[in-house]
């Protein structure tokens, strides 16, 4: 039986079909509970759950910043939250967290602080014990960069207080 071969520009379209529906399949809710999860594990630290009404809140306020795309905090929600951007290529749910997480080697857990002039807030949130219920969105930009949030309930790093 031969085989069929299809037009050129079905075969771009099908591709690009495929590879859109890979980033998305890689930033479901599964994998940013599972990389919030594997932080916190490796600290003894329960794992979170997926909450749909912090997620809505996350996925509005992604939206928002479509159009500047700027790392600024929301306000006014009783959430945590880190926030990521990144342009040049497809960034994904696991590499947001990772990013977050990846600041780790700055925190002194001795003395709950981070190392002078580094900033680890942002691991502190995700492995924060109290923490456990979650909520991220992603967008892409109007400068095709992309924006990752994720949102935390109750809200993490309260000062003097250790995050696990």
């Amino acid at each position: 039986m031969a085989a069929r071969r299809l037009p050129l520009a079905l075969a771009a379209c099908v591709l690009a079909f495929a590879a859109a529906c890979s980033v998305q399949a890689q930033n479901t809710p599964q994998d940013y509970l599972a990389a919030h999860n594997a932080a916190r594990a490796a600290v003894g630290v329960g794992p979170m759950v997926w909450d749909a009404q912090v997620a809505a809140y996350a996925q509005s306020y992604a939206n928002q910043r479509r159009a500047d795309c700027r790392l600024v905090h929301s306000t006014g929600s009783n959430y945590g939250e880190n926030l990521f951007w990144g342009s040049g290529k497809e960034w994904t749910a696991r590499e947001a967290v990772q990013s977050w997480v990846n600041e780790r080697k700055d925190y002194n857990y001795a003395t709950n602080t981070c190392t002078p002039g580094r900033v680890c807030g942002h691991y502190t949130q995700v492995v924060w014990r109290n923490s456990v219920r979650l909520g991220c969105a992603r967008v892409r930009c109007n400068s095709g960069a992309i924006l990752i949030t994720c949102n935390y309930s109750p809200p993490g790093n309260y000062v003097g207080q250790r995050p696990y």
